[in-house]
């Protein structure tokens, strides 16, 4: 059996969403309940996407807090395609649906070391399921639970009764474990249902600084849309989005948070899990594991302009954490692992000219994670304050700037590499 696929560079949309691109693109929604949130008992761990198999970290973070040796883990993947919409559902070699993808992950999570592992059979083929007594019944059999990727609006659909966004039995199930101190866990898509208010749907960076967000599923998948009346609600101290360094959505991700009133975006890399205590609380706290890392976008001074030349923004802060950092959302601080050493800037070198900022779907040249890269050849490199880069299309260009401060900070894992890079400004201006 292949890995699930969960999210493409550009995917296309459903006949499932189709129907929410034609209420969401011409009316906008007002900002909706997500329901009671959780009460800061259980845990989340949530992955930006690209887990791959042998990430022992992040699985066993999820087995450990669903109980160790006695985890029993409930998988959820009604966010892939049904059997029905798949050409190969017969064949186990090529299989890429909910049942399948189900299989594959219950695998996976018993051969990390749970002791069961079974998926939870709600997905577009079985939406009357999700509020079954007995699959409630096995809900509650469940000590942790795994939410996989694909479209996260399937997720709406099948468990929130789609537009109404009100709580299936299953889901409320589901809610009541993590208050009671499950521990719930997903990826890519998994991971973007936990948001609160304003999950986004798509899109791509250069379009989204260029023309801004709007409610709604679109066919154009470059398009920057969101959900205003949210997924889960399970973390609500920040926007989320997943797979952000590999597709270079930091500029979208400022831009939704921007224009929907958010100070704060957790930006997920592939392979690493944002873990949260207390989710919900004052005392909510969080630890980075993984191979990767993840980026906190900070906007509370954040300023935006419009010209005739383009959007703008300036005064936001960049983080970026990496395995074993740990932060607290309430007081906005890092405390970085303690395997770290503060890195003092001694480079020479110049920061590299960045000419694609945001890795551009159109330029078949782009590199990964370029942002963070001209984050950390600033912060290594003595001989500047400053660093420039701009986005690969122009009319407009834009230009982000990143620039050091009293309170930026670098640690080092392999005593010159910056791992962990805190407290740059950020801006972006159209030219």
């Amino acid at each position: 059996m292949r890995p699930p696929s969960t999210s493409p560079r550009r995917a296309v949309l459903t006949a499932g969403a189709a129907g929410l691109v034609l209420a969401l693109s011409t009316t906008p929604l007002a900002h909706a309940d997500p329901g009671p949130g959780p009460h800061g008992s259980g845990s989340l761990v949530l992955v930006g996407g690209g887990l791959k198999a042998d990430n022992t970290a992040v699985y066993g973070e999820i087995i450990k807090r669903a109980g160790g040796t006695g985890a029993r883990i409930g998988v959820i993947t009604a966010a892939s395609v049904p059997a029905s919409q798949d050409p190969h559902a017969d064949d186990p070699d090529q299989c890429s649906n909910s049942a399948c993808n189900g299989a594959y992950y219950a695998g996976l999570f018993k051969q990390h070391g749970a002791a069961d592992a079974q998926w939870i059979p709600v997905d577009l083929d079985h939406v009357d399921a999700a509020d079954s007594d007995q699959v409630v019944a096995q809900i509650n059999a469940m000590t942790g639970f795994f939410f996989g990727g694909g479209d996260q609006y399937r997720y709406v659909t099948t468990l929130l009764h789609g537009a109404r966004h009100t709580d299936s039995k299953v889901f409320a199930a589901i809610r009541a474990k993590l208050a009671s101190g499950a521990v719930i866990a997903g990826s890519s898509a998994g991971a973007q249902i936990a948001a609160g208010r304003d999950m986004v749907t798509g899109g791509d960076s250069y379009q989204g600084l260029r023309d801004g967000s709007a409610p709604g599923y679109f066919d154009d998948p470059a398009r920057l849309g969101y959900l205003p009346a949210g997924g889960f609600g399970f973390l609500t101290s920040g926007l989320i989005d997943t797979h952000t360094g590999v597709y270079g959505r930091e500029g979208r991700a400022l831009r939704l948070a921007a224009d929907t009133g958010h100070d704060r975006v957790y930006a997920l890399e592939e392979d690493t899990a944002l873990v949260v205590d207390r989710p919900g609380t004052a005392s909510e706290s969080i630890t980075v594991r993984g191979t990767n890392g993840v980026t906190i976008l900070d906007l509370r001074r954040a300023q935006t302009k419009k010209t005739s030349q383009g959007w703008s923004l300036h005064g936001a802060r960049y983080n970026h954490l990496t395995d074993g950092d740990r932060y607290t959302a309430h007081t906005w601080t890092t405390r970085p692992a303690a395997t770290k050493r503060h890195l003092q800037a001694r480079g020479q070198a110049p920061v590299p000219v960045n000419a694609d900022v945001f890795h551009s779907a159109d330029n078949p040249d782009g590199r990964p994670y370029s942002l963070l890269g001209t984050a950390r050849a600033l912060a290594a490199t003595r001989v500047q304050r400053t660093a420039t880069a701009t986005t690969h299309e122009a009319a407009p260009r834009f230009t982000v700037t990143l620039t050091k401060g009293s309170r930026s900070a670098a640690w080092t894992s392999d005593g010159s590499t910056p791992a962990t890079v805190t407290g740059l400004d950020l801006s972006i201006a159209a030219q």
